[in-house]
């Protein structure tokens, strides 16, 4: 049975405190943009090779996946706020360290425990947007937070690559900063939102993984979590420019292929909440990945830079359509009346899981056997993520009146 739409005068407005959350994460993005194309200059400055570099900028989100289950029973014990702005005051400090460190071994450390503080903002992140946004938004919400991150990494490499022009140490203070002011923006403005569960009689206690486990949105959910992390948080992010420019020979096709993903990505997004709060959940996912298996199947075929951002544009549709109403599943599953640090922690590290195991191996089967079964590999994860989806429940209920 289809999900009826929801008339548009029904639905609640976007509270404040989540309007806050969202200029936090445009301010964060641009912060991590700054340092992205300076971070494997300046590592290699201490006199390492490329593979040391990669190390550098691989161990942030390691760290971040290794942090996760401690991240999200945080949040269980302390509470979303207080997990959120010490997750950000880590990320400064420890970015702001970075700029003035000595050593290869220095750095490294300083970007590890950055890593420990970005897990830790970012589960917290979505355990306040799961208590304070409404059920019938939730997919718009999604896509709102969405659209500032993907907006602000498009903004923050641009100036970042100015400012690295005044050395390479500079981006790692302005970000420092900018994520001191992100974290008294949030602690300010949501100084007075009730958000720690206080234990009364007959409260429901906090969501586990095993519970929400017995969902099947949830499983479905974690299944293409990873899938979406494989594809568009480490293949096309790691991969795709490479085989851009191997096909164009040009090193600028990188940034145009990157550019045209982030722009539908960021389109499609301005769309999809609003289709997930109305047709259901389950359509856009299912759509979202179908598109992304089709598109990232059939890269490796491409023959020419018009092929590739053609592809690269179905890819970023498919991306769009499917965050948000992802995001807004699991945010249906714990629901707005419980805390579900550990349900959060262990949907995040599927997506960082894939993220980081994806190009490690599609890069390993580029190397082995080309470019065309590589690519085949990354369509095949995401088609097989939808399986599942299509015996999953809805979880957008609407209760007519």
């Amino acid at each position: 049975m289809s999900t009826p739409a929801i008339p548009k005068q029904e639905r609640p407005p976007i509270p404040t405190e989540i309007k806050v959350l969202v200029a936090a994460a445009f301010v964060i993005a641009i912060g991590f943009g700054l340092i992205s194309p300076v971070l494997p200059q300046f590592a290699q400055s201490f006199d390492v090779g490329v593979t040391a570099a990669s190390v550098i900028v691989s161990a942030f989100a390691f760290f971040r996946l290794l942090f996760a289950p401690a991240g999200g029973s945080l949040v269980t014990r302390l509470g979303e706020r207080p997990v959120y702005l010490i997750g950000l005051v880590i990320v400064a400090l420890s970015t702001g360290a970075s700029a003035f460190a000595q050593s290869y071994w220095q750095l490294l450390i300083f970007r590890s425990l950055g890593g420990i503080g970005s897990t830790m903002f970012t589960v917290s992140a979505m355990a306040l947007l799961v208590r304070l946004a409404p059920p019938l938004i939730r997919g718009r919400v999604s896509s709102m937070y969405g659209s500032a991150f993907l907006i602000g990494g498009v903004i923050g490499p641009v100036i970042g690559g100015a400012l690295g022009e005044l050395g390479m140490r500079v981006p790692f203070v302005v970000y420092g900063v900018a994520l001191l002011i992100a974290a008294g923006l949030v602690g300010l403005m949501l100084r007075g939102t009730p958000l720690r569960h206080i234990p009364v009689d007959g409260a429901l206690p906090p969501m586990t993984v095993k519970e929400a486990l017995q969902d099947s949105a949830y499983r479905s959910a974690m299944v293409s979590a990873f899938a979406n992390g494989w594809t568009n948080f480490g293949v096309r992010v790691a991969i795709l420019p490479l085989f851009a420019v191997a096909i164009v020979g040009e090193t600028w096709a990188a940034g145009v292929a990157l550019a045209v993903g982030a722009a539908t990505t960021a389109l499609t997004l301005q769309y999809s909440g609003r289709l997930a709060d109305t047709v259901g959940r389950r359509r856009p996912i299912i759509i979202g990945l179908a598109l992304s298996a089709v598109s990232m199947g059939t890269m490796g075929l491409a023959g020419g830079l018009v092929t590739i951002l053609v592809l690269t544009a179905v890819l970023g549709v498919g991306s769009g359509l499917l965050n948000p109403s992802q995001q807004a599943t699991v945010a249906d599953v714990v629901g707005n009346g419980r805390s579900g640090g550990k349900v959060l922690a262990a949907f995040q590290m599927c997506q960082d899981a894939g993220g980081i195991g994806g190009p490690v191996l599609v890069g390993f089967v580029a190397d082995q056997a080309g470019w065309e079964w590589a690519f085949a590999l990354s369509g095949l994860i995401s088609a097989l993520a939808i399986i599942p989806w299509l015996r999953s429940r809805e979880t957008l209920v609407v209760h007519p009146g």
